[in-house]
């Protein structure tokens, strides 16, 4: 059975949001939040708990320090509802490869901007065509989900921004120059797509564009 509703996150504020130098000594992986990334969270499990009120939830995580520590202080909210939890590689963010200079990783991301974010391969990492392979094997595994007879109402998955844009890419087919047309969503914000009458879902949340805008900015995950 389809859940009514599907949720994303990005983390909190991370370490590596606030201050891009932490990329150069602690690995992607390990990078925790801020204590205002952890209010972002616990804001973010308020506003959870008013949407599913008391029903079930099945929840797929990265296992990335960041996102663990972004549905710990959701969870803090959700106490008395059932809840199933999953953590799944593929949900992790787009790979940089090993740790390099600040100075490296602004120009990494300079080139990948001028060059496509999508089909750009940061060198010993993932092109975001990598990471668009690995969320459809994701979403394979979240149809068979699906086929489940007591699978809950909604789904929260914890991710990143970039990997999130590629789930929304994949999910309602999106040209790779949609996808490049998003911002990330911002830290904690909840992107929700919400089940039609006719069994398809509907992306209810905004999301920001460059096309809106006079000016891009360069984000990370």
């Amino acid at each position: 059975m389809k859940p009514k509703r599907i949720l994303l996150i990005r983390h909190g504020l991370s370490e590596g949001n606030s201050d891009r130098n932490t990329y150069a000594t602690i690995p992607d992986h390990a990078l925790a939040l801020t204590l205002k990334g952890v209010e972002q969270a616990r804001q973010a499990g308020r506003e959870i708990k008013e949407l599913i009120g008391g029903e079930g939830l099945q929840v797929y995580l990265s296992p990335y320090n960041r996102t663990r520590m972004t549905w710990q202080a959701i969870q803090e909210s959700l106490g008395e509802n059932a809840i199933t939890l999953r953590e799944d590689p593929r949900l992790r963010e787009q790979d940089w490869g090993h740790l390099r200079a600040t100075d490296i990783n602004e120009d990494i991301i300079h080139e990948r901007d001028k060059f496509s974010p999508f089909y750009y391969r940061i060198p010993d990492g993932e092109s975001g065509a990598d990471v668009y392979d690995r969320i459809s094997t994701f979403l394979e595994s979240l149809y068979r989900d699906f086929e489940d007879e007591d699978y809950p109402a909604n789904v929260l998955i914890v991710t990143h921004g970039f990997s999130l844009r590629i789930f929304l890419m994949r999910w309602f087919h999106w040209s790779v120059e949609e996808f490049e047309d998003l911002h990330n969503p911002r830290n904690c914000q909840i992107v929700r797509l919400e089940k039609a009458s006719d069994g398809h879902y509907a992306l209810v949340s905004e999301l920001r564009r460059r096309s809106d805008e006079s000016a891009t900015t360069l984000e990370s995950g």
